[in-house]
């Protein structure tokens, strides 16, 4: 699966963008995380494997526990993805300037 969709894969749940923003301020354990959701462990497991697989996190071991860190450059291929659309209502939105400008002479 190509970067930018496994990002917005990532990206589609709002428990997936909750972990996120905790993961914003320090680095947390499964358990960790686990603890601000009424959801097993195993559940927020998955979550953790779909925003790694999305790029949007790493994952390290540290003895016996696996750290969960934001990766900040994850969002790239997403921001890349938009920067796109800004481009193209620049254009368009320039296009209506330019006959609205026109209509008025």
């Amino acid at each position: 699966m190509p970067p930018v969709q496994s990002a917005f894969r990532a990206l589609a749940d709002p428990t997936r963008r909750d972990i996120l923003v905790m993961l914003r301020d320090r680095d947390l354990t499964i358990a960790e995380v686990a603890e601000n959701f009424e959801m097993t462990r195993a559940a927020v497991k998955k979550h953790l494997t779909v925003l790694s697989d999305g790029g949007l996190i790493t994952t390290r071991t540290r003895g016996r526990a696996r750290l969960n860190t934001l990766n900040p450059t994850g969002i790239g291929p997403v921001m890349d993805w938009l920067k796109y659309f800004d481009m193209f209502w620049d254009d368009r939105l320039a296009k209506l300037k330019s006959e609205i400008e026109k209509d008025k002479t």
